[in-house]
């Protein structure tokens, strides 16, 4: 069932590098936003006379609670989309936004013998902070979680600092950071798959969470498949 169309204000806009901002949107008309952690919204920006045409969707990057939401969103070149929200979107304006959808959640109950393990591109990092963020405040115990999170260079790694913060404050929680372009102490130099290769290779219980561009989560698929895991092992989202 699709959800309701709603008005959202833009309260902030907040640009986090070169080519990604946050923009944080209140949905006045209700106290609460119902959603799960993973969870994405779609915006029905007028940039075409034909509705899916200027439909676009966009993973939350906040947790649960309250009616304000958070979106961590990339410039695309080409994109009409994002064209429309980073030239002509200001602080204060008015959006149409449909109420959140989507099935890339975690179980209502984690099994604690199941290790997780999150691997992101880019604002593909914008549904797992949610998730942690969600965990942390829920303050029950959880599986290892290994976070991986690939870029180019440290100035393009999105919420570096609080998620070095958040996975360093739970014991299981572990963030790991891939630069392709960059030698940066205590990250790795290359792209994410090597690192999940190596700290699971013993074929230890795990579930893979994949969200960013295509080519990586299509990598990432063959390569798991590769070690041995199975698909109901892999759940994904790709991102354009």
């Amino acid at each position: 069932m699709l959800g309701k169309w709603r008005e959202g204000k833009i309260e902030d806009i907040i640009q986090e590098t070169a080519t990604v901002r946050r923009f944080f949107v209140r949905i006045g008309e209700v106290e609460q936003v119902s959603f799960k952690p993973g969870q994405f919204v779609t915006f029905d920006l007028p940039i075409h006379e034909k509705r899916l045409k200027r439909w676009r969707s966009y993973s939350i990057a906040s947790a649960p609670g309250g009616n304000l939401l958070e979106f961590v969103i990339v410039r695309l070149e080409n994109g009409a989309g994002t064209r429309y929200l980073f030239e002509q979107v200001n602080i204060g304006d008015s959006l149409k936004i449909r109420d959140p959808q989507g099935v890339f959640t975690l179980p209502k109950e984690l099994s604690l013998d199941k290790e997780l393990c999150l691997i992101c591109t880019g604002t593909g990092v914008a549904p797992f902070r949610s998730m942690l963020l969600s965990l942390q405040e829920a303050q029950k115990p959880t599986p290892p979680i290994n976070l991986i999170f690939g870029s180019r260079t440290m100035d393009d790694v999105l919420y570096k600092n609080e998620l070095t913060q958040l996975c360093t404050s739970v014991d299981n929680w572990s963030y790991h950071i891939a630069l392709s372009r960059a030698n940066e102490p205590g990250t790795y130099r290359g792209y994410v798959h090597p690192i999940y290769e190596q700290l699971y290779a013993d074929k230890r219980e795990v579930c893979f969470y994949l969200c960013g561009w295509t080519d990586m989560i299509d990598e990432a698929r063959e390569r798991i498949a590769a070690m041995g895991y199975l698909d109901k092992s892999i759940i994904y989202e790709i991102y354009g």
